[in-house]
């Protein structure tokens, strides 16, 4: 585990200066790492991704995701993490079974795999390149739900493979029981432990239970027969739109860096473990001719990367034709789609469902086709991650969206100066109401209305453009930095013990002896807690301490004993 962190942290470091996504760069290290002769072997147990990884990632995401805004793009979400994923698995199981001659169970199973699209590298681009914000909410909303889609496909494609029957009718209704079920559920875990979460009112503890809710909300529905996704996904989202009622400030805060950094290390142990799967997969693949893979692995890419394409289109300007939603909604230009469906980027679930294929069915016979699905998943992956994840920035820049969003950027800016400045005036109307109601002095009003219109002033000339302002307000930001500087570094500073008695000795030529019989010192903590609360120490020569001294340096005694001299050398 130290060895992959310090890849990981490595690799990371490469990636940060080259400017290519961590993940891409991982799975290819991971990839060279595995072919290395002498390597040992890393296979990844498919319950650790789904049981133990998968359900963080979700909870995360959806605690990060804007309900406002998930609601508003609730059609495109939809449509594509469930309709996208049917559309994928379906067109998948045809080309299989027509060109490659599998079974269409067995396809079923492929394409329910390979369907849904990771948007951890996409997103970390598309940041990084400024795109408008709908396109990045989308991708982020689609990110949450297409694996529940895929996952009750799976597990559906999975039961008919073993049993050897499939009813369609029944499918769907189990569909709606485990939707409408996992939705209920998330609503009621993010419900309880909001509630609990504030009972607690202990920082730390409540960042434990934020640890253990997305578990909570997936395992339940998992072991039952659904997914935990949708589950986990529907708490998430429950607690960031509820979650600023009921959870401090300090708790919000220390979650952020703690969720953060949980999250970087699990994604990049995750891509990393991902590509030391080649040397498992190559070993497993030996008894299909070269040529059977290699065609194998371009039909399978081909028709994952060209569904995307054919679906997306038509969704986005399909339901424009109503003329409701043409009106509130209108229709983007054709780079919008276009960048929609060149992110179908997949990742590690696709791999972990693939691993998860259990190698028998109910009669006893090998499950068919299992390795050649496992060879074929870890392909597309690196021919979507890899391929299309490093071609992704150049395709956003010819199409014009890079640095397209920073004119939304800006009107956020207005906005939320807008906000602020009415925030102040509000304090400030207030601070008058009081100081009638409660005749405040003089010497409490004056200060406390500078400074609000001393902030309001701040908000006014970062907003209004003028460049003179603007240098002003920098110039304020830098000295204010610069003072918090001094005041942290004269805080760190040790201040050294000063004795009352400039007669006595100076401390590095006086030496503790403690008397016989006494009890030891106190530890040094408790030691510089006492000097902090009772000041610089009270020997005198020849006189009495008046309070207790645990000074090591000082050869005093508590107060009521006979003093001892100093000793000097």
């Amino acid at each position: 585990m130290v060895i992959l962190l310090v890849v990981v942290a490595a690799v990371a470091a490469v990636a940060r200066r080259i400017k290519i996504p961590p993940a891409i760069l991982l799975v290819v290290a991971g990839v060279v790492l595995a072919l290395i002769p002498g390597l040992p072997a890393v296979e990844l147990a498919p319950e650790l991704v789904l049981l133990m990884v998968l359900p963080p990632l979700i909870y995360s995401s959806a605690v990060a995701m804007s309900w406002k805004e998930f609601r508003f793009n609730l059609r495109p979400i939809a449509l594509l993490a469930v309709g996208c994923v049917v559309f994928t698995t379906v067109a998948v199981a045809a080309a299989t079974h027509y060109l490659l001659g599998l079974p269409w169970a067995v396809g079923f199973v492929l394409g329910a795999i390979v369907s849904p699209p990771d948007a951890v590298a996409p997103l970390s681009i598309a940041r990084r390149l400024q795109i408008p914000r709908r396109i990045l909410v989308v991708l982020e909303g689609e990110g949450l739900a297409n694996d529940a889609t895929a996952l009750i496909l799976y597990r559906f494609a999975v039961v008919a493979v073993s049993v050897g029957a499939f009813s369609f009718s029944e499918a769907v209704g189990t569909f709606a029981t485990i939707v409408i079920g996992e939705v209920l559920w998330g609503i009621g875990v993010g419900w309880a432990m909001l509630r609990l979460r504030r009972w607690v009112g202990d920082p730390l503890i409540e960042i434990t239970l934020s640890v253990l809710t997305p578990y909570l909300a997936y395992w339940p529905p998992a072991e039952l027969g659904g997914s935990g996704v949708l589950a986990t996904v529907t708490t998430g989202l429950y607690i960031s739109w509820n979650g600023y009622l009921l959870i401090s400030a300090a708790t919000r805060l220390q979650g952020v860096f703690f969720w953060e950094f949980l999250i970087y290390t699990i994604e990049g142990l995750v891509f990393l473990i991902t590509g030391l799967q080649a040397r498992t997969l190559v070993a497993r693949i030996g008894a299909y001719p070269v040529w059977e893979l290699v065609v194998s692995a371009i039909v399978v890419s081909v028709v994952v990367i060209v569904a995307r394409f054919v679906w997306v289109y038509p969704v986005v300007y399909v339901p424009r034709w109503i003329p409701a939603i043409r009106r509130r909604d209108p229709a983007p230009t054709w780079q919008t789609p276009f960048a929609l469906a060149f992110t179908g980027v997949r990742g590690v679930v696709s791999l972990a469902a693939a691993l998860a294929i259990p190698f028998a069915v109910d009669s006893g016979a090998p499950f068919p086709a299992r390795d050649l699905i496992l060879f074929l998943t870890f392909t597309v992956i690196l021919v979507t991650l890899v391929g299309q994840g490093l071609l992704l920035p150049r395709v956003i820049r010819a199409l014009g969206l890079a640095h397209a969003g920073r004119r939304e950027r800006h009107a956020e800016r207005v906005e939320e100066y807008a906000a602020r400045r009415a925030a102040l005036a509000a304090a400030l109307e207030r601070l008058e109401q009081l100081a009638t109601e409660r005749d405040l002095p003089d010497e409490v009003l004056k200060p406390l209305r500078a400074h609000t219109r001393d902030q309001l002033r701040h908000v006014d000339n970062r907003s209004d453009g003028d460049a003179h302002h603007r240098r002003l307000t920098e110039l304020r930001e830098d000295i204010e930095l610069e003072l918090i500087a001094a005041e942290r570094a004269r805080i760190q500073r040790p201040v050294p013990h000063r004795h009352a008695d400039r007669r006595d000795p100076p401390p590095h030529r006086a030496r503790a002896r403690p008397a016989r019989g006494r009890p030891r010192l106190p530890p040094r903590g408790a030691m510089n807690r006492f000097r902090a609360e009772s000041g610089p120490c009270h020997i005198r020569r020849g006189g009495a301490c008046p309070r207790p001294c645990f000074n090591p340096r000082a050869v005093g005694t508590t107060g009521g004993d006979k003093p001892r001299p100093y000793k000097t050398r």
